[in-house]
């Protein structure tokens, strides 16, 4: 089965890393520096804000999630950490199930996967926040604001990751499956064992882009009165007249996150891509 040919899917989709293949030290060099300059000039644009620094120390802690709020719950970015770590579980898992049936021969099981890509990916996030945590009271549950956002986030994203999982499956070659069956192997075995360790790789670059974005989205449960990253550097910024220390400080806080996200994506495809650089 390790001879079977590459397909286009799979040849555009190379591990990345934090610098082209191949390239050498002077190359390196003036990328740092590209990036030292637009940092420099990127600090400098803030500075022109006539920023307030000792209350942005004062308040980091809070939007860093280094404190507790006053009941003892998480805030800040340990809250937004906590709601995506949980919304990433819940949505791999929706987008697998998913993906499957988008696959499948069963018309139920087809036709309920594609209305709910549909509805999900065809509707904003913050409608579908308000439907959950404010249209399920009316039919009787009353979710807290967190376990919505979670699941609001969860539902939105498994719709996306449904289509990603499902180019993932279908970039596998036939002749991968065929191999599998002719060994005697049950379907899901087939799946599970051949399938989804190759289709791994092609889908890890855009779900870590959908990660990515979700993090950022996450500011959206701030509607809802929940102490993350958002809510906090706007009621923050609104007690005092300081919404630019404010967003500011959010803005670095959510793009270190990311950079965070970024590294265990770059891993995961240094790790899923041994076999392809081995085999090139």
């Amino acid at each position: 089965m390790s001879n079977a040919p590459i397909t286009e899917a799979e040849a555009r989709v190379a591990p990345a890393s934090a610098f082209p293949q191949n390239s050498d030290a002077n190359f390196r060099l003036r990328v740092c520096a590209v990036w030292g300059t637009l940092f420099v000039l990127f600090v400098f644009f803030f500075l022109s804000f006539d920023l307030k620094f000792d209350f942005i120390v004062e308040k980091f802690p809070y939007l860093a999630g280094l404190t507790l709020t006053r009941d003892g719950f998480i805030q800040g970015a340990a809250l937004t950490l906590f709601v995506c770590f949980f919304a990433i579980i819940a949505s791999i898992i929706l987008g697998l199930i998913s993906a499957l049936g988008r696959l499948s021969k069963s018309a139920v099981f087809y036709g309920i996967s594609t209305f709910y890509t549909s509805f999900f990916r065809g509707t904003p996030l913050l409608v579908q926040i308000f439907l959950i945590y404010l249209g399920l009271p009316q039919l009787g549950p009353v979710p807290a604001a967190i376990p919505s956002g979670i699941i609001a986030l969860s539902l939105n994203y498994g719709a996306y990751l449904s289509e990603i999982f499902r180019a993932g499956i279908v970039s596998v070659p036939k002749g991968q499956v065929e191999a599998g069956a002719s060994l005697g192997l049950h379907h899901w075995v087939v799946m599970w064992r051949i399938v989804l360790p190759q289709a791994i790789r092609v889908a890890i670059p855009p779900t870590g882009s959908q990660f990515i974005a979700m993090l950022k989205d996450s500011s959206l449960i701030s509607v809802m009165g929940v102490w993350e990253i958002m809510f906090l550097a706007q009621s923050f910024g609104r007690t005092a007249y300081r919404y630019i220390e404010m967003l500011t400080t959010a803005a670095v806080i959510y793009w270190i996150l990311s950079i965070g996200f970024e590294i265990i994506q770059a891993r995961l495809e240094a790790h899923y891509g041994k076999g392809f650089r081995e085999r090139h």
